[in-house]
This record gives C-alpha cells, structure tokens and sequence, in this order.
C-alpha cells in the first residue's frame, strides 16, 4: 500500500530550527531513507534480470498438454518482477526499515500493550510438530496438541479465577461477542429476554460496537471525580432488563475501581451477568482475579496480556473464561480430559456434551479450534514465567507506569500536559493536552507527530473520548529506565521548543519517510493498485 499521495509536499512544511539553505530545519531531521524514492518491486524491474536460475531438472520431459490442458494455462507469461537477488535483498530490508516497531523503539501505545515478545516462545511455536500440524487431523493423531490447549485452559482459568475456558474466539473483540451471546443465552434458558448492556463512557469502543452486534441496546454509565464508575448513575439505570455490564478494571484511564464489589452486588442484585473485559488484566496478573472480584466471563487478550505479536490483524486469540452457570452456554466443541487408572490422560473434542461445558451451546463461533500457533506462544510464556513471573510482570508494569507519571512531574512536563484522573495509576495512565493547547498552540496530534522525531512511537491519542486532548501512555514492564527517561526528556524539549516556535510541532514529523498525512484519506483512500504495462 502506498501513502505517499496523502502526504503534505516537503516544501510546504520544511522550516523549523537551524537555518540550512535559506530554510529553517529543525533538529532531528537527518533521515536518509527520506531520499529514498518509494518506488515497489515492479517499478525497479528490468527485463532479462534474475535472481535465480534453476538447473535442469535431469528428469524426462513431459509434454504440458499431458499434464495442463491448453484452456486453462496462460497465454502471455505472467507480469512478475525481473531483479537481482541483491536488489530483492535490499528493497524489503529497506521497506522494514520504513517501518516503526518493538525492535526499533519504544511503543507506549496506551491500551494496545505494545509489549515486547521474547524470541524462545517464537521458537517453540515453530517446532515442527507444532508449526506442521494440520488443522484435519484427527484428535488421535493430535493428542499432544489437545494436551497443550487444555493445559492452557488450566491456566487461564488460574489466573481469571474462572472455572471453564473456551479458546475458539479469534481476538479480543470476538471473545466480547461470544461473551455477550453466552450472557443472553443464560438469561433466555431462565425464560427472560434482557435487552439493556451497561458500558462505562471509558469502555473500549469495542464494547458498545460488540453490544450492537449482537441485538442490544447500550446504556453508558458515567465516570465518578476519581475516575472510577458513578455508583449513583449506576444504580439508577441497574434494572430488570439489563442483561449484562461491561467493565475493565483497571479502566482505560488506568484506575482500579475500589467500588467493584458494590458494582457487582448492584448488578447480580437485578439478575444481571458481570462481563471484564481483559484488555487490561496485565496490569493484575498473579495479584487479583476477576472471578474472585463477582465477573462470571471474563475474555483475554492473549497479544496483551501474554506473549503474542501485536497488530496486523492477527492471527489472534481471545479465550474467554466463565462461571459455572455460564458454562453449559459455551461455544462447541470441547476440550474433554479422561484420566486412567494408570495416570495416563486421552483428550478429544466434543461437539455435543451431554452435560457441563457446552451442553447448552451457542454454537461453533470459527473455523477448526482456533489459531493454535498463538496457544503455543501463550503457554509456552506462562510456562517459563509461572505464578510468580505473572505478578512480578504486572507489578512492573504498574512501576514503569507510575515511574514515568513520577518523571514528567519532575522535568515539568505535567504543568501543561495534566494527569486527567487521580494522583497515581496502574499500568497506564491519560494526560490531557488540554492545557497545551491553550498555553502552548499546540494540540496532542502535534506532540505525537513530533515524538517520530525523536525516535519514539507516540503514545495513543484522543482516546479515552471523556478527556480533552486525551494521551494514553503505557509503557509496559519491558522497558528500561533509561528508555523511559528519554521519552520524558522528548517531551519536555518538544514542549519547550514549542514556547518559542509552536510551528515547528504544527508541521512535525520531519525525519519520517512520509510527512504528515491526511490520515482519513490514508485510511480510506489508500492506494493499493500497482500499474502496470499491458503485455502482449
């Protein structure tokens, strides 16, 4: 896909800082790639140019009509590039290298959990008896894979707190939809059509998005001062048709509600289904579990939480734990364990349990039984960590967090850029460039765009919607001290430098191969069509 027809010409942004040939440059804008022309694979093609030549087969030739009737073989050869191995070597490390990624940088991306993933569990995921299994073979021949997916059932249940596990949704947002369809399937099995889902106004988009997916009205709970859900607007919308409510604890302003209990109580106290959304759970793994705190489902985002890549629209995986009572609903088929007298254990897949998990089934929600090379990384990172390696993971995350909350007050940083919540945090936190914007002219856009210029992915922005010129930064229990220093320093010179030229942030990036794009247009405009010469 190429962008480059959304970007700002160079020429109408290029000023800033030091004067170089009549115009002034800002600092951090030496960036060779710049002078690369984005040109793709077909446009460097030559004629008569290879990268490899096969030697002769040194088996008999068969005639093609033998083998490919002539109606179904092409009539001109196919429009492939024609390049040096060198020039295909160099152009796709080049095109890497255009791109911004948790080998390259820090990434607080604030609510996605930019975290870094270790290699090993890469490693195992492409052992062969892992990477080569095909998703026909019988659970006979797949025992050892059923074994590792209900190992990471028990797991999972460990740290949710949850009796029951289902791996088969394909992502976060997919796990909230079963979630959903199992809470209204438990409430039309007790002979009640509940319409009503409460979401907090700091909910995931997902969420209402999810709710609407699935025939329901959102009704939005509102934030008390402290950041946590409004327990009086709670009670006064927690009624008889409410089927469930949607709640992150910590939420995405990166506070954990101290009012859960009395949350859970109002909802249960009306015959509602308390459903946690995971995104966040990183920041209590180990510490506190939803099902301990009243959740009956709870979904993973196992990209977050656990070890898995990030981004690219998967493969992901979004298991979901649950109650007892909401177990009979789960999605087909089973993981089912039989023990022998000898210790040995057989594993196999039901699709019509007689009793427990799935006997009342909302059905198959995919394809197979999920995206087994992410249960591989999973496993195998709760494995090598353990219990206590989860807890120590989310206590380092929530001391990185309130680490660099701590710094941008030291260097000043928060007189303009204000936490929006509370006094500390978890593993995230939001500031508001509210004030930034009227001191300073310049907006959280500008400040992210000008991060790329020092080498930092920005963190999220305008998201959560309740607070003005929102910024969410997360910063994850990889990163060193010294990284998280660096991004504080970052800020605090973009904020000075915009004291005396607001511009230089009004047209930032500088140093990127693309600068700043009309990023509707990129979305929903990209060019994603090569021309190509017609050939005979």
């Amino acid at each position: 896909m190429s962008t480059t027809d959304n970007a700002v010409p160079t020429e109408a942004v290029a000023y800033g800082g030091d004067e170089q040939g009549g115009a002034r440059v800002p600092a951090h804008s030496v960036n060779p790639i710049q002078r690369d022309p984005a040109r793709t694979i077909f446009e460097k093609s030559v004629a008569g140019r290879r990268a490899f030549v096969a030697p002769p087969a040194g088996v008999p030739e068969v005639d093609l009509d033998e083998i490919i009737p002539a109606g179904l073989r092409r009539t001109a050869p196919a429009r492939l590039p024609q390049v040096t191995e060198p020039e295909i070597v160099r152009h796709y490390v080049r095109i890497s290298r255009r791109n911004f990624d948790l080998d390259s940088g820090f990434y607080p991306l604030g609510s996605c959990t930019m975290k870094y993933n270790p290699r090993l569990h890469e490693r195992v995921a492409g052992l062969p008896g892992h990477a080569r299994l095909h998703p026909f073979q019988t659970p006979e021949h797949a025992q050892g894979a059923l074994e590792l997916m209900h190992g990471l059932e028990r797991q999972l249940s460990a740290v949710s707190g949850l009796p029951h596990v289902c791996l088969q949704p394909s992502a976060g947002s997919h796990g909230e939809l079963a979630g959903v369809l199992l809470a209204r399937a438990y409430h039309e099995s007790r002979g009640e059509t509940r319409t009503k889902v409460l979401t907090p106004d700091t909910a995931h988009g997902t969420n209402p998005a999810t709710v609407t997916m699935a025939g329901l009205e959102v009704v939005k709970v509102a934030t008390n001062p402290d950041g946590g859900v409004d327990i009086d607007d709670l009670r006064a919308k927690a009624d008889e048709d409410v089927a469930l409510i949607m709640l992150t604890n910590p939420n995405t302003l990166g506070i954990f509600d101290p009012n859960i209990e009395e949350i859970a109580s109002i909802v249960h106290g009306v015959g509602g289904v308390l459903y946690y959304d995971g995104a966040n759970l990183n920041a209590i793994m180990g510490i506190t579990r939803p099902g301990d705190m009243g959740f009956d489902i709870v979904h993973f985002n196992l990209h977050k939480s656990f070890t898995q890549p990030h981004g690219g629209g998967g493969p992901g995986s979004g298991p979901i734990a649950v109650s007892d009572r909401i177990a009979p609903f789960v999605p087909v088929p089973v993981i089912r364990k039989e023990e022998a007298a000898d210790g040995s254990a057989t594993f196999s897949l039901l699709d019509a349990p007689t009793e427990g998990p799935g006997s009342q089934s909302i059905g198959k929600l995919r394809g197979f039984q999920g995206n087994y090379g992410v249960f591989v990384r999973c496993y195998s990172y709760i494995r090598s960590l353990g219990g206590s390696g989860l807890r120590d993971a989310s206590e380092k995350a929530v001391l990185n967090a309130n680490y660099l909350l701590a710094k941008l007050d030291e260097l000043g940083v928060r007189e303009h850029l204000p936490l929006a919540f509370g006094t500390r945090c978890m593993h995230e936190f939001v500031i508001s460039g509210g004030p930034m914007k009227r001191d300073l002219g310049i907006k959280t856009l500008d400040l992210a765009k000008r991060l790329l210029d020092h080498g930092y992915h920005p963190p999220t922005v305008y998201f959560p919607l309740l607070v003005d010129e929102a910024m969410l930064i997360e910063p994850v229990e990889t990163e060193a001290r010294e990284t998280l220093d660096g991004f504080a320093a970052a800020l605090a010179e973009i904020l000075r430098e915009a004291k005396d030229d607001p511009t230089i942030a009004q047209n930032a990036p500088y140093s990127t191969p693309v600068r700043r794009l009309d990023e509707a247009g990129a979305a929903k405009r990209p060019i994603i069509r090569q021309p190509l010469e017609e050939t005979v």
